[in-house]
């Protein structure tokens, strides 16, 4: 087996010496392989076969995927896309975020497969509450640098509206009713369908005050999206000491209206509560957004 894994590594580097082209619109790549060579597909198929075997998987389980040595994983799943990859591509091509390298990724009879680096580090919420606060506050410095350089890529000419990296339908888990969503020619169609296409003229005497001041967050003019991660938890920010080496579990990212980072790092799972806390002090504070957030989860549902 050994013999195998060595071989599909080193297949797997070579062809991803190949870069990305970064003047390369998104939107065009909404289904493309990334050095999906056969060879390539076969043994990354053959990997997974070995190391989802019940007897190896006890020793090669790991929450992105499937462990492929040290500094290699397998992420494979119902919802992993093609744009996952897509993504981690483009934003090591517009910005210094570290975010894992894709060496392959391809569809298989409706299954995606992404091999990428396993980055060295650990969750940043591991020991947060024992950090002390010059290191709580190192941390958070380089998390907001790097929130403000996805705020400067904007979105090609041919993918406006919400969308993921490629201009297809945006996936998020904690959307009401289904998980895939879109895409949309427009924030205002985005919005819309956040609200189950409630009109925003409904009668004032038919509606509770909170519901109509969603409304008229709704009216407001959104013709901007930025690139956006989508669910920037502690446990997707990796590090090693004080040093932020990688952001990873970026199937949610897209193009969102600029709120959308906000509101959806600072709804945290249960096990992430102390990091509501962190929120304010990497991205930049939107309390009304956060309001009118909330009351869409109210009326229309978190899942």
């Amino acid at each position: 087996m050994n013999s195998t894994l060595n071989s599909f590594l080193v297949v797997c580097r070579s062809d991803a010496l190949r870069e990305y082209a970064p003047d390369k619109a998104p939107g065009t790549m909404s289904a493309e392989p990334i050095n999906a060579s056969r060879i390539a597909r076969h043994l990354t198929l053959l990997a997974v076969g070995i190391l989802t075997w019940k007897p190896c998987w006890r020793l090669w389980k790991h929450p992105g995927g499937v462990l492929l040595g040290p500094n290699v994983c397998i992420k494979t799943g119902p919802f992993t896309t093609l744009a996952e990859a897509h993504v981690l591509q483009f934003v090591a091509a517009h910005t210094s975020i570290p975010v894992p390298r894709v060496y392959c990724a391809f569809s298989q009879r409706g299954r995606v497969y992404i091999v990428m680096e396993r980055i060295d580090g650990v969750n940043v919420g591991r020991g947060w509450v024992r950090r002390s606060e010059e290191s709580k506050r190192a941390i958070l410095a380089q998390l907001r640098g790097m929130v403000e350089q996805l705020r400067r890529v904007r979105p090609p000419m041919n993918t406006r509206g919400v969308s993921n990296i490629d201009g297809g339908a945006i996936y998020d888990p904690r959307l009401p009713t289904r998980s895939l969503w879109g895409p949309f020619s427009c924030i205002d169609d985005f919005h819309a369908h956040l609200r189950d296409n409630l009109p925003l003229d409904v009668d004032p005497s038919d509606a509770p005050a909170d519901l109509l001041a969603l409304l008229a967050f709704h009216k407001q003019s959104f013709t901007d999206t930025r690139l956006t991660h989508g669910d920037l938890s502690s446990s997707n920010i990796l590090v090693k000491g004080d040093k932020i080496v990688g952001i990873v579990d970026w199937e949610t990212a897209g193009w969102f209206p600029l709120y959308w980072e906000y509101v959806s790092a600072w709804h945290v799972n249960p096990q992430n509560e102390f990091w509501q806390q962190e929120v304010d002090k990497f991205l930049v504070p939107m309390p009304y957004e956060l309001r009118m957030d909330a009351i869409r989860r109210k009326y229309f549902g978190d899942f």
